[in-house]
């Protein structure tokens, strides 16, 4: 039996509106048995990418914070979201390359689910527990209590052919056009989701269905 819909959702860990949309479309994908296609999609990719984009690091936290406040407010878990934590956290704003390389070692270890599974154990670190996502450590340490082999994702983390991964997923976006995240792309009908609450998600999954 094949799946309903085929979407690409393009997202970077450290996007709180992907947290927002990402627990929505969990749901929705049993509903509507969609197949979703995991892609990382990193905005800035290292410290010096976050200060091109950015300027100082305490201007890029309070900056990018603010956005949080926004997301916040529009989440159906915002107490998920710490923003105080993460004013307070000990070291500058984290840029997504790293928990990207972690999320497709996932994937290359148990395909599109274990992508999720673990995109989502990071956005919780990140948004909740005010970790350091761009320190190879941190992402090892919470893979493994995720269940993973130390030793065999730590293999898969730091294989080049993950970080090739990465890459295509960026390239992809480019072809597609794709500046933001979340971005979630119906493959059947090259329509592109707007984020927004579950009712608005079904609606639109009910039209491309249609």
């Amino acid at each position: 039996m094949t799946a309903s819909l085929t979407l690409d959702f393009f997202h970077d860990v450290v996007c709180c509106w992907c947290f927002n949309i990402s627990s929505r479309m969990r749901s929705l994908a049993a509903e509507f048995d969609l197949d979703i296609r995991h892609r990382t999609f990193v905005l800035q990719a290292s410290r010096a990418e976050m200060a091109v984009r950015w300027g100082r690091p305490a201007k890029a936290r309070e900056t990018i914070l603010g956005h949080w406040s926004a997301c916040r407010q529009a989440s159906d878990r915002p107490e998920l979201v710490d923003i105080e934590a993460m004013r307070a956290a000990p070291f500058d704003y984290p840029h997504g390359m790293t928990a990207a390389l972690a999320c497709k070692a996932a994937e290359q270890l148990g395909g599109q689910s274990a992508h999720w599974d673990m995109f989502g154990r990071l956005q919780l670190a990140h948004l909740a527990e005010a970790r350091n996502i761009a320190d190879p450590e941190t992402v090892l340490q919470l893979a493994r209590d995720s269940g993973h082999d130390a030793a065999t994702f730590a293999r898969s983390f730091g294989d080049p052919a993950t970080a090739r991964a990465v890459e295509a997923d960026r390239a992809l976006a480019r072809s597609l056009q794709v500046r933001s995240v979340p971005t979630l792309i119906v493959r059947d009908t090259g329509a592109r989701l707007a984020n927004g609450p579950r009712e608005d998600l079904a609606a639109q999954l009910l039209q491309a269905l249609g």
